[in-house]
């Protein structure tokens, strides 16, 4: 059964580089990701790539990469489906893999035209079909490798974000309303929370909201409905709509993205809050929070709709 998977070619912000890297990548059908440093890891275990992870690159993102590079060599086949993505809004192709993974550092300069030392050299053979897709929203990660559901890849090549439904949530009004809320609160998010919070934004500008969130095993484990920074304080701000779940829920699933956003963005000095917004108040949510009281605030929000003549 065929896989599928979304890896960033290169740096989109590095304009020149990666156009020339896609132009090389659709002639020679490839693809290829980084740490170049390691060297040929093509034949080691996990055990053994972990070790030279450490060893050349620190603690830092250990897991994560580590990860993404076992699985770029142990978990794509010959068969699977690549998504290439510009940043995080853009499909550039979609591919088959026609071969297992490889190491070629000759080929990774060549790849990038001389124009930077900093090419790769982990390669898989693609058949390329150059589709693009552009959303109007943050789809993809800023991971350079994860996978995705048979699901999702079908919702995204028809052009159209997935459905953003989650299991055991009712289509109710309120959940209804909550999705338009969202979109309301982004366009007018200056005005609502008066300059004490601010959208969060990629280096390519776009901004935090369905922010996805990859777990360290390469799948995308949720999304964050809106992802803020509070600059007086200087931390993230993740806000959750309730969206009819059980408080249980979505105090367990905010305080997922908490500790997601605090081990994969946060910087050093930089704190990490949360902010559920509801319809009304809800004994059980007040119970849930009391707990965590100090890092997780919860807002009311109200709906006024009347017909005149």
């Amino acid at each position: 059964m065929a896989r599928y998977w979304v890896i960033a070619p290169y740096d989109s912000t590095k304009t020149k580089i990666f156009e020339k890297v896609w132009e090389y990548d659709l002639k020679n059908g490839t693809i290829a990701i980084g740490w170049k440093d390691l060297g040929d890891v093509s034949q080691m275990s996990k055990s053994e790539l972990s070790l030279k992870f450490r060893e050349v690159y620190g603690e830092k993102n250990l897991t994560r990469d580590c990860n993404s590079i076992w699985r770029f060599y142990n978990g794509i086949s010959p068969g699977d489906v690549i998504i290439a993505r510009r940043g995080t809004k853009k499909i550039i192709g979609i591919g088959i893999v026609t071969g297992t993974a490889f190491y070629d550092e000759e080929k990774g300069k060549e790849r990038v035209a001389n124009l930077t030392d900093h090419f790769y050299s982990n390669f898989v053979n693609v058949k390329w079909e150059g589709k693009e897709i552009e959303f109007d929203k943050i789809i993809f990660s800023f991971y350079t490798i994860y996978e995705i559901s048979e699901e999702k890849y079908r919702s995204l090549t028809k052009g159209t974000p997935p459905g953003e439904r989650e299991e055991g949530v009712e289509q109710s009004t309120e959940f209804v309303l909550e999705k338009y809320l969202e979109d309301f609160i982004v366009t007018n998010f200056d005005s609502i929370f008066r300059s004490q919070l601010e959208l969060y934004r990629d280096s390519e500008g776009n901004i935090g909201q369905q922010y996805p969130v990859i777990g360290n095993e390469g799948r995308e484990i949720g999304r964050i409905d809106i992802l803020a920074k509070e600059p007086s304080t200087n931390s993230y701000v993740v806000i959750e709509l309730k969206k009819g779940r059980e408080s249980d829920k979505v105090v367990g699933q905010i305080l997922r993205y908490m500790s997601w956003v605090k081990e994969n963005l946060c910087q050093e000095g930089e704190d990490i809050k949360g902010l559920i917004i509801c319809k009304d108040e809800d004994e059980r949510l007040s119970y849930a929070l009391k707990m965590v009281q100090n890092i997780i605030k919860v807002k009311f929000y109200n709906v006024n709709f009347r017909l005149s003549d």
